[in-house]
């Protein structure tokens, strides 16, 4: 009982603690080239965005159809709050693949965006397993909220402040519901 208490407290604290300092950004607009500087994702766009991974893997899950996402839809990633940055990476890039993968246009910081999407991020340790928690807000232009995707995704392992128990593959598994319930959302006309 205790721990769902601490769950759903640090749920609704989650959107508080977007007025804190000490932020990590996503720029899912900057992705890596091969000769390892950064580059806009604009100038990256020759690329079918059907292909997955580059393994040829369709582009929305298996049984789930690629519904029509609307073009005006551009969507910017705020800073995260509350994930270091080794789980950033990770969620990061996984967040930009899977953009690519169901045709969401991800816009380069204050490059006019219709969307910003906020991030809130916990981890709590406890016995042998950790859950991270999280938390996106989809607010317009204006800063109105529109939709939340909300979840948790649990790890085996509870040690320290809960983020050392944390793996790169907890993280992309985030990114790929995160991405997948935003396309869901969007395809619905909702962006």
């Amino acid at each position: 009982m205790r721990r769902f208490a601490t769950i759903i407290g640090l749920a609704l604290l989650a959107p508080l603690l977007g007025a804190c300092a000490g932020t990590d950004a996503i720029d899912l607009a900057q992705q890596q080239s091969s000769s390892g500087t950064t580059e806009p994702q604009e100038a990256r766009d020759d690329a079918p965005p059907s292909l997955a991974n580059g393994d040829g893997a369709p582009a929305a899950p298996q049984g789930q159809p690629s519904a029509a996402i609307s073009p005006d839809a551009r969507v910017q990633f705020a800073p995260v709050i509350g994930a270091p940055a080794e789980a950033l990476q990770p969620l990061s890039r996984r967040l930009s693949e899977r953009a690519r993968q169901r045709n969401i246009a991800i816009a380069a910081q204050g490059a006019g965006a219709s969307l910003v999407i906020k991030g809130y991020f916990s981890a709590i340790a406890d016995g042998r397993e950790t859950t991270v928690i999280y938390v996106w807000d989809v607010l317009d232009s204006a800063g109105n909220r529109l939709h939340r995707i909300q979840g948790q995704q649990k790890e085996s392992g509870g040690r320290g402040d809960g983020w050392s128990s944390v793996t790169g593959g907890t993280m992309e598994a985030i990114a790929d519901r995160t991405i997948d319930d935003l396309a869901a959302w969007l395809s619905r006309g909702q962006g």
